[in-house]
């Protein structure tokens, strides 16, 4: 296994730099997968009891959903470590709509989200101009905001300031 140090001042950004991340997943012709992401562990994918699965775990679109909120924390803390900007900690709350006829094969209905909403509540005593920049600079860099977006889903982001009392 070769291993790599460089400093930062050293890292060519003008080349692609790729990840490559892997998992296996299992379905055992259920509505249950049981997801392994290796050393972070198992996480399982299924649909609630009324509409034929076991109820263990959040839909697919549940877990798409907190995947945004998850990228976006992550991308948020990166960007907001860099711009120098102060925050205790983000709570999201998200809803999506879909419209299931296209899930049940009718191909003029779109099969994903319709719609989602997120509002963030950041806890910050940071003026909000300066949460507006590493919000936008944020919604630039999320990978999985960018993949809403360019699957044309009406995404609304709602970010909040809420100062410390």
């Amino acid at each position: 296994m070769a291993t790599q140090v460089i400093s930062e001042e050293k890292l060519d950004l003008s080349k692609p730099i790729v990840r490559k991340k892997t998992l296996t997943a299992k379905n055992e012709a259920t509505l249950k997968t049981v997801i392994d992401c290796g050393e972070f562990g198992k996480m399982i994918t299924d649909e609630p009891v009324p509409h034929g699965g076991t109820g263990e775990g959040p839909s697919p679109l549940q877990a798409v959903l907190g995947a945004l909120c998850g990228c976006e924390s992550v991308t948020f803390s990166r960007t907001a470590k860099e711009m120098g900007f102060s925050y205790r900690g983000i709570e999201f709350e998200a809803m999506y709509t879909i419209d299931i006829r296209g899930r049940l094969g009718d191909r003029t209905v779109r099969p994903h989200f319709q719609s989602v909403r997120v509002q963030a509540l950041v806890d910050t005593d940071e003026p909000e101009e300066r949460l507006r920049a590493v919000v936008e600079e944020t919604e630039a860099r999320c990978p999985v905001f960018n993949l809403f977006k360019d699957a044309n889903v009406n995404l609304q982001m709602l970010w909040v300031r809420r100062a410390a009392k």
